[in-house]
């Protein structure tokens, strides 16, 4: 087995590959380093690797109660402090169709309430349960309750607290994936759309629900979400990259706090530059699209080339060379195929990458046989 630094040394004194849609002479095939010699770093690692990232990563885990914060809107009714006992009590509609009791108060920014003839007082963190005992204390008297009035004799209160309209948090979702629209000239445009995610349903899956679901085969495979101002001197910072595909012995470190998105935030979708291979020789000049999560191998590739009189098993075909740039090497290596081996041997059989040249050469032939083989007169 030689090393990739010894392949790209040979490959540098090898006369130059043929430009696209020639015929090599002479061929290339002499040149190839055979698919057995190279190391398993040249073939690369196939993508039927890649396991999808479980959904519930991109969840959050579920609350056992729901705790109040700034933003929440409370209905509150206390007889003869907020109400009378002659009226009933105010119904409420929800957005979400969850009709609640009492009168609307909001929880301020500083996570007080303000009610009748009482200072303002925390509820920030606290359940409805709660907030509604700390409620009757501030109305009762509770000599524990800072601002605390004895407006009601203990005992005789009657008080409601329910949740009218849980707070949300706005955040903005950019994606250029399939999920995009295209204009007249089919151009594909991007797409932004604000979505309002309720408390404990602020998350990264359902932020991509609400703006067409998870990223489309046309996107890369992440979803970058960028929290705050964006600063220069420390462009990281803010930044969030959630993998969704990943090889299994690669760590898979996503926390809680990476996919609940507060408001301002903003979720990247990002397209990624469609992946292509070429051919050249007896195929012709031609751009193949590679697929994102399937593997292409040689023998898939060559039955891929949009030519009608081409087929792996044409008695045409000589030989196949793979004209391969390693990324981050300089140089290039030609990589020789055996056909007729590729069909029994996964291994000669090599996946295909971006950016490969795929070299059909033509076997040896008069031009009687040339004609036998096109079924020509």
């Amino acid at each position: 087995m030689i090393r990739l630094r010894q392949l790209l040394g040979a490959a540098a004194i090898l006369p130059a590959t043929c430009s696209l849609g020639c015929l090599a002479s002479p061929s290339p095939v002499a040149d190839g380093i055979p698919v057995r010699r190279l190391p398993d770093e040249v073939l690369g690692r196939p993508k039927s690797e890649l396991q999808p990232v479980p959904l519930n990563l991109l969840r959050r885990s579920e609350v056992a109660e729901y705790r109040l914060d700034r933003g929440d809107t409370l209905g509150v009714f206390i007889e003869n402090v907020l109400g009378n006992p002659d009226q009933p009590i105010p119904i409420n509609a929800g957005a979400t169709g969850h009709a609640s009791l009492g009168y609307p108060v909001t929880v301020r920014e500083d996570g007080t309430i303000l009610l009748p003839d009482l200072p303002p007082f925390s509820v920030r963190g606290k359940t409805l349960a709660e907030a509604k005992e700390t409620i009757i204390g501030m109305v009762t008297g509770n000599v524990f309750l800072v601002g605390s009035k004895r407006l009601l004799v203990p005992g005789t209160e009657k008080v409601v607290v329910d949740l009218v309209q849980p707070r949300s948090y706005r955040v903005l979702v950019v994606r250029e994936d399939s999920s995009a629209t295209t204009d007249v000239a089919g151009a594909k445009k991007g797409t932004g759309v604000t979505v309002e995610l309720t408390a404990y349903k602020n998350d990264l899956l359902e932020a991509l629900n609400r703006s067409g679901g998870p990223p489309g085969p046309d996107s890369k495979n992440e979803v970058v979400i960028r929290r705050g101002t964006y600063n220069p001197a420390e462009p990281a910072q803010g930044y969030v990259r959630i993998p969704l595909r990943v090889r299994p012995e690669e760590p898979l470190v996503i926390a809680e706090p990476d996919i609940i998105l507060n408001e301002g935030d903003t979720v990247f979708i990002e397209a990624r530059d469609a992946d292509v291979f070429y051919t050249s020789g007896l195929a012709g000049a031609h751009q193949v699209a590679l697929p994102r999560d399937r593997d292409l191998r040689v023998t898939d590739a060559i039955a891929n080339i949009p030519s009608p009189l081409l087929d792996v098993h044409s008695p045409l075909i000589g030989g196949v060379t793979v004209v391969r740039r390693p990324p981050g090497a300089q140089g290039e290596i030609r990589i020789r195929v055996d056909l007729a081996e590729a069909f029994r041997d996964p291994r000669e059989n090599i996946l295909i990458h971006p950016g490969d040249i795929i070299v059909l050469h033509d076997r040896p032939a008069t031009p009687h046989r040339w004609m036998r083989a096109l079924r020509l007169p």
